[in-house]
This record gives structure tokens, sequence and C-alpha cells, in this order.
């Protein structure tokens, strides 16, 4: 058939007319397949009886279809087709019904896909204008009703497209229209700007699918078979000239599609509140890319730097690293070389700070001191050995250099991080020298962390990475997170230093022989490009960290704790610090670190807040002062 006789079949079938929204309409739910990825939450069920947060999909469904006032529903079943249609009768239809159900079987549903289930409705599908819903998707109560009231008469619901979605995008013209339909395999990564995601829910009129939508899809499984999607037939009618299938943005509305464990893992998420979210999401330790919605002031991330050139640069070179090995540990050494510019010898780089600090652990016995509160991983992985615990809680959560210099004749390591974190405080070179030298006469080793030792103002900013003082403390152990100040979180990058070589044996001995990626290699082997780029960006965290020092001074009833980090640490007082994460997080989108279940800070009200840019800084200021204020 020739493209004109398409055009003019389309103009008389699927006329191009707004129409005032209603409920007298139908819904169609394709629920008859196997959801195999879901493993056992799909093994005596189909997907639509799995359960996120306690509710069942299928009971969501229906309860974004009353809100909708619809009482037709029909149900395409297939896998584990009576359980559903049981649990649906006794639940929906034994007293008072609301809903008129009507069950189609897909018997074939192993070998088909869901342009089958589809169309084995198409007795019911054309009797009504239907809401066509996948019935492993999670969305808003009311996206339904908002469907239904909308003005157009065959609506796609899309939403921009993210990383974390998978699947068929769309493509709009000015007015909304839908353009094309591109299957993934098909997706252009440089056009991520142009590009919707469908939602899997639609609004088709009568006549779309009983004049146009039906007749291509009997034609299309006649040539490509059963076991394709619906929404390739709607790239076919996309394409000609006459075709007008409305996108409806679903904005700031919460949505997301349930394959496998996983999504249902972050479907949860998404869809709790108050502290069933705030402690999902604190668990994860992050992975806050899923959450898209979700400003990260917990973990400590340089947002100024890498700069745009640098990340450019790595994109271009992805495609080889991703395919590539990384090179051994001497070749990592030579970076960090380069980069510090400390002797090879006494560096190891790592996956992470935490593979060091770990790896170095593992070897410690007898007693350590470590200096508290502070980074977890300082008590959590000295497995073989006794802690002891330094109280700076005593000394208002700052460093205390005759309370370090009482430990040295009782421990073999002290632990210390400066900037302290979560505190920030800072102890000065001076005194770092003359507690070196005093636990050096003592055979006492002394661990600095200095992940955060970048950000401090030019008064207070000093290394300890250099050759001279590694050669003169023999008992002094230096770590260093790249990840956190060097704005790389994701690459997972760090370096250890010491010139004790025995030392260095041992965590090289328990470090793999790949420990680096490729593309973690390419930053380090890059890095020193950029490195005016990364002293700029600490000067703009000095400074943003000052303005939001000074806006928060500024709200009473708090006290706000002087930094050298990229991160706040604040006494709300006699304000729950749980309570007030729980609600920035609900209510703003915001999420604080609440300190009240950390080692002396229990039965108090501190919250750890990181320094980002200056709209998110703002925006933490305001989020503060509306809920202090309440």
């Amino acid at each position: 058939m020739s493209k004109n006789i398409f055009d003019n079949y389309l103009y008389f079938c699927y006329p191009i007319i707004r129409w005032g929204g209603g409920t007298n309409m139908q819904a169609l739910i394709l629920a008859a397949g196997m959801g195999k990825r879901l493993d056992k939450y799909t093994a005596n069920n189909t997907k639509c009886m799995v359960e996120v947060n306690g509710v069942k999909l299928i009971d969501r469904i229906l309860n974004s279809l009353k809100i909708a006032n619809i009482k037709k529903v029909i149900i395409v079943v297939g896998y584990k087709a009576q359980n559903l249609i049981d649990y649906i009768n006794k639940k929906y239809q034994s007293k008072n019904p609301f809903f008129e159900f009507v069950f189609v079987n897909n018997e074939d549903y192993e070998k088909t896909n869901n342009i089958y289930s589809f169309y084995l409705s198409k007795e019911y599908s054309i009797q009504d204008d239907t809401i066509l819903l996948e019935s492993d998707i999670i969305y808003d109560e009311n996206l339904i009703k908002q469907l239904v009231d909308l003005n157009y008469k065959n609506v796609s619901v899309i939403a921009k497209y993210q990383s974390w979605m998978d699947g068929t995008v769309v493509v709009c013209d000015e007015n909304n229209y839908i353009t094309n339909f591109i299957p993934k395999k098909e997706m252009d990564y440089s056009k991520l700007n142009i590009y919707s995601k469908t939602v899997n829910v639609y609004k088709f009129s009568k006549e779309f699918l009983k004049n146009i939508y039906f007749n291509f899809v009997e034609t299309y499984m006649k040539v490509y078979g059963l076991n394709n999607y619906y929404e390739t037939v709607l790239k076919v009618i996309s394409n000609l000239d006459k075709s007008q299938i409305y996108g409806m943005d679903i904005g700031a509305a919460k949505w997301y599609e349930i394959d496998d464990a996983q999504d249902l893992d972050i479907a949860e998420i998404m869809f709790s509140a108050g502290c069933a979210k705030y402690d999902g999401l604190i668990s994860k330790f992050g992975g806050y890319w899923r959450y898209p919605r979700i400003n990260d002031f917990c973990y400590l991330v340089n947002p100024f730097f890498p700069p745009k050139s640098f990340v450019d640069k790595i994109t271009h070179e992805f495609p080889k690293l991703l395919l590539s090995y990384p090179s051994g540990m001497d070749i990592q050494k030579l970076n960090a070389e380069r980069i510090f510019g400390i002797n090879k010898n006494y560096v190891l780089v790592g996956n992470g700070a935490a593979e060091l600090i770990n790896c170095f652990a593992r070897s410690i016995k007898g007693k350590i001191a470590v200096g508290l509160p502070t980074f977890n991983e300082y008590v959590r992985c000295f497995s073989n050995a006794e802690i002891l615990d330094i109280d700076n809680s005593k000394f208002d959560y700052c460093h205390n250099l005759s309370a370090y210099k009482s430990f040295c004749d009782k421990v073999k390591l002290i632990c210390i991080v400066n900037p302290d974190n979560p505190s920030g405080s800072t102890m000065q070179k001076a005194e770092i020298f003359e507690l070196l030298d005093y636990a050096k006469e003592r055979n006492c080793k002394i661990l600095i962390d200095e992940s955060f030792m970048d950000f401090a103002d030019d008064k207070n900013r000093f290394t300890l990475l250099t050759n001279e003082i590694l050669e003169k403390y023999p008992n002094l152990i230096v770590v260093k997170s790249i990840g956190k100040s060097y704005g790389v979180a994701g690459l997972r990058l760090g370096i250890i230093a010491t010139s004790n070589n025995e030392i260095i044996k041992i965590i090289r001995d328990n470090l793999a022989i790949w420990n680096i990626n490729s593309i973690a290699e390419y930053y380090l082997q890059t890095y020193n490009l950029y490195s005016s780029d990364y002293k700029e960006a600490c000067k703009k965290i000095i400074y943003e960290r000052e303005f939001l020092i000074s806006g928060l001074k500024q709200i009473k009833g708090i006290k706000v704790y002087p930094s050298q980090a990229n991160y706040i640490m604040v006494d709300l007082m006699q304000n729950n610090s749980y309570d007030f994460c729980v609600k920035a997080l609900n209510d703003y989108n915001l999420l604080i670190k609440d300190l009240s279940t950390k080692n002396y800070f229990k039965g108090k009200n501190f919250v750890r807040i990181a320094v980002k840019n200056h709209t998110d800084n703002q925006c933490l200021l305001d989020c503060f002062k509306k809920i202090l204020e309440e």
C-alpha cells in the first residue's frame, strides 16, 4: 500500500480532535507474563501479585482506576492466571463490587509477548475508549485520573529520559505530539536530551483501536510473528503524516517499572515515606543516582571537579577503556608519584581509601586508639585489634593533642582523621609534628587521614604527603581519598603512603593484581592536565562553605560548628535530628546525615551536611529555615 493511501486512511479513520475528559471508559491490564527476572517473587504468582511495601501491584492499579472512576476492567492473564483471578474475585467481587472484570486468557504466554496479549483483548477493547496498563508498573495513584481528564483522545504517558530507564523512548514535536517511537536497540545516546521514556500507560479511543491499531497489528503479526511488543506498531503509526499521539509528560510524579529484584528494591524506596524512606536510603550507602529527585547532602563529594573538559576526555576514551585491562600496581604507583610528588615506593593506590584501610587493618593486632566520633571504617575494620576510644566529645568534638599523646604509651597505633569527620575540626601542622615526634619515641604509629585537607583555607591547609616528612617519620601512615576531594566517588580511588617498607609490603600482599579499573587508571594518568582546575574547585568549596555557615548562623536555636572540610556539623539543640532529617527528605527531597546513632552523639541532635553548589546550598538553607521555623 502506498504512503498516500495510508495518509488518506488515517485522515478518515483517525480525525485529529480533542475531547472532553470523563469516566466513560474502560481499563485494559496486560498481566500474562511470567516475570522470570523477578525469580522467587514470581515463582507462584504473576508479576502484578508482587508486593511493594506490603501492597500488591494489582491492588495499586485497581485503586488508581477507582480514583479515576473506571469500573470496567479487562485483564489479559496467562502465567499463574487462576491465582490472580481467584484473588480478584475474592477481594473485589464478593460484596458490593465496584468493578466489572473481564478476563482474557493468553494460553501461549510462554511463546508470545504483549503485542499478542493486547490483540487478544480486541473484542472488548474496541467497545469503548481504553486505558492501557502494563501490570509491572508502579506510579502515583492519581496518574490515571489525570490521564482520563486530559483533553486529548490518544495519549502516551511519558517521562523525561533518565539513566535508570530502560525500553522504548519517544521523540515529541513542539506541541508534544509523538513523532517517533524508538526501541532501545535503536537509541542514539548522543540525543538523550530529546528523548522521553514511555511509562507504558496509554489512553486510546475506540475508533483508533478499531479502525487503525488492530488492523496494523494483524498485518504486523503475520509478517513478524507474535513475540513482539505493541509499541512497535505504535512506532509505525507515529511515522505516518496524520498520526497524532499526544505525549503526556508525567513531570515530577513518581513511577517505576519492576522487572527484577533490584527494581523492586528501588521501587520500595521511591514509594515509601517517613522513617521507612529515610532509613531505607541511608542503609544503601550510596547508589543514589537511581533516585534522581534526591538531593544528596549526606555523601561528601566535590561538586566542582572534574571540569566538563576532563569528563569529556574520559567519555571520549570510554569505549576503549571499557574493553581494556588496567595496568598492574606498579603503574598505579607511578601515577600516584606524579600526582602527589612522593616516591612511588612509599605509596599504594586502592579501590577507594576504604580498601587500603581494610588491608592495613587486618594486619594490626594488639591495642589501637581511634579519635571518636569519626569515619566508621576506622572503627569497623580493625577486626584483630582491641580498639580504645579517644573521646573527642569531651573537647566539643575538636582534636586534642594532649589526649592523643596520652595514648601513645598504651597502644601500637592511633588513627586520626584531619580535618575530622564529622566535625570538620582541624589539627594544626605544629601539633601533628609534636604528636609524631612524641609517638616515634614510644614506638607508636600514627595514621593520619587527610582526605579533606585540600578544602582547608590557606591558614590551615598542609599535607604530610612529602618525601621529607614520610622519611623522617617511618611511624607515619597517610591515607587520602581521591574520590571525595577530587569529585570522582564512583571511580573508587584512594592512596595510602608511608616510608615503612614493612607496612607497604603487608598492604600490597593483600591487594589484588588488578584492584584499579581502567577508567580510574586513565583518570590518574590524566589528572595533572587539570591540576589548576582542581585548585580553583577547592577555592569554590571554601567560598560555599562560608556561605552556608553564615546562612546557618542566622537561624536561631542551633549551633553551627566551624569547619575546614567540605561538610559542616550542626547541633539542632532541642530539635530532634532524626525527625528533622526524615522531614527534609520527605518534604524537600534533601538527604541529610543524622548523627544521633553514632558513638558519642547518642541522645543528642547533631546532623552533618555536605557543601555543594550554590543553588543546592541555598535550597538547604531554605529547608533548614522552613522546618525549624515550624
